[in-house]
């Protein structure tokens, strides 16, 4: 598992519940009887144990999107979902790096359009230099965070999707600094996910090189507090970033165990603590190795 792909599984969980919120509204204009439908699919998809199964089917519900984006091409919401679909399914369901940057680049289109449809100063804002872009955040509004939150996811996942080309990862400071400000106007928006986030930011460096592990831990910690331990996947990545840099063995080998140990059925969470619990498995095989 590469550099916020835990995260981004949970943009899945929003942009999952926000492509319900349209289909559902779609659908009531065609008959009423099928407006259950979308939340019902969305619950199906967030709680199936298969991953696989999610795989083969989620392209349906990407094309769903763009064919919502295209009959109302300024809808922040229905802009902000299909962006959200695109960079977790690009991320967490595509080996091949190219229709991964693909499906992530269109997730930035959407999202960048979100945002300039959220604030008309946002427009254009992806392609200034790093302090004009750390002005127009300046800004930016609380009423703007849904829409800043998804412009940074977008563009981690596609520096995920391109995690060799090193213009793509110089980039990185850009999204940090959106994720940033949008802990700053709204501090309670999806702070567990932002938490997420900023923890895995704080811990992919080792302390040498700026890495800031204190930071980090409290940040990882915080993170699993406010989920109540049931998102899995944040205790992968305080493994696998903080306790492997740090060679805290204890520390991995306790998380990761919690981590298999843990029911992974949960109502909203089960298709991503499969996966995690996936990962534990690879990273306790792999520990003797690293140890």
């Amino acid at each position: 598992m590469k550099p916020f792909e835990a995260p981004i599984r949970r943009a899945f969980l929003t942009a999952a519940a926000l492509a319900s919120a349209g289909l559902a509204g779609c659908a009531s204009v065609v008959d009423s009887a099928t407006s259950g439908m979308a939340a019902n699919l969305s619950a199906a998809i967030l709680n199936q144990d298969d991953p696989e199964t999610v795989r083969d089917g989620a392209p349906a519900y990407l094309l769903m999107l763009d064919s919502f984006v295209a009959g109302s091409p300024e809808d922040i919401d229905m802009l902000g979902a299909a962006a959200e679909l695109y960079a977790a399914y690009g991320v967490l369901f595509v080996d091949e790096a190219e229709r991964a940057s693909r499906l992530t680049s269109r997730a930035q289109d959407y999202a960048a359009r979100g945002l300039c449809a959220s604030n008309e100063d946002a427009c254009g804002i992806a392609g200034k230099n790093y302090p004009d872009f750390l002005e127009a955040l300046g800004e930016l509004e609380e009423d703007d965070v849904p829409a800043l939150y998804t412009y940074a996811l977008s563009w981690f996942a596609a520096i995920r999707a391109r995690s060799g080309d090193m213009a793509s990862l110089s980039q990185l400071p850009w999204a940090e600094a959106a994720l940033a400000r949008v802990a700053e106007l709204d501090p309670a928006f999806r702070e567990a996910e932002v938490l997420h986030y900023q923890a895995v930011l704080a811990t992919l460096r080792p302390p040498a090189l700026g890495g800031r592990f204190e930071e980090g831990r409290g940040m990882y910690e915080r993170a699993i507090e406010l989920t109540r331990g049931r998102e899995l996947s944040i205790k992968v990545d305080y493994a696998r970033y903080y306790a492997r840099t740090l060679y805290e063995r204890e520390l991995h080998d306790r998380l990761l165990t919690e981590v298999l140990d843990a029911e992974p059925h949960e109502p909203g969470l089960t298709l991503f603590n499969v996966l995690a619990q996936r990962q534990a498995r690879e990273l306790l095989a792999t520990a003797d190795d690293h140890f």
